[in-house]
């Protein structure tokens, strides 16, 4: 079993270590200090298992653990803390298990027979996020990984299989669907096209050309994005009141 352990404590991992080390057949293949660091770790070992803090600078356990349920292989997450009030928002996130530090040995080989479990193909039936809205989006291609603050995105277009993120520093791909970031972030974005979700604080105004179509013109856009007949009117509503 493969394992990554994410904490922004050095004896907190130390610990982990030496209790997996008792563990036949655990592997740390390695450690991260926070939540980036432990994507980026999960991007390029593909672990079966995550030991996840939850309190961590910048992106938190819980936003680490919805990025790992897009993971594809997923790992299964355990997380360790030292304040059990998380407890619920752990499930909701997925969690196989919950450990409390200090752990001990015998809750850690439990968690990581339940793991054991979930790699056998338990069904998981509870939604990953608990409902939760992310912070960043993440792109994770080739083995690259780059997160992606939701505050820096400009607009996302359906492309075949994947989403392409447009903000600030550039374009990403995603392997989300449009569907699905529409659900999560609709108070964020607006639909203008059956391909094209646009931020609201990018919209400047709506333009009609010679032949009839409509077009929405970005704070930031370097081109205008055509609107669909359907959206026209919502679209026009919401320019109206931003």
């Amino acid at each position: 079993m493969k394992i990554v352990i994410a904490d922004d404590e050095p004896l907190a991992r130390e610990r982990l270590r030496s209790l997996l080390a008792d563990e036949a057949g655990a592997e740390v293949v390695a450690e991260a200090g926070d939540g980036h660091a432990a994507l980026r770790a999960c991007a390029e070992h593909d672990p079966d298992l995550v030991l996840l803090d939850i309190a961590m600078p910048g992106i938190d356990g819980m936003e680490t653990a919805r990025h790992l349920s897009a993971f594809d292989p997923q790992p299964a997450v355990v997380f360790c803390t030292a304040y059990d009030q998380h407890a619920l928002s752990a499930f909701e996130a997925a969690a196989v298990d919950y450990l409390v530090k200090p752990v001990r040995p015998e809750r850690l080989a439990a968690a990581l027979e339940r793991v054991r479990t979930f790699a056998a193909g338990r069904e998981r039936t509870q939604p990953p996020g608990g409902g939760r809205k992310r912070t960043h989006l993440c792109a994770r291609l080739r083995g690259n990984l780059r997160l992606i603050p939701i505050d820096d995105v400009r607009y996302l277009q359906a492309e075949e299989k994947y989403v392409v993120v447009h903000h600030a520093r550039g374009e990403d791909l995603i392997e989300e669907s449009l569907k699905s970031l529409e659900d999560e972030f609709g108070d964020r974005f607006v639909r203008i096209h059956r391909n094209c979700l646009v931020a609201r604080h990018e919209l400047v105004e709506l333009k009609r050309d010679p032949d009839g179509h409509v077009h929405a013109i970005l704070r930031h856009g370097d081109k205008p994005l055509e609107v669909s007949r359907r959206s026209v009117a919502q679209l026009r509503d919401t320019i109206r009141r931003l």
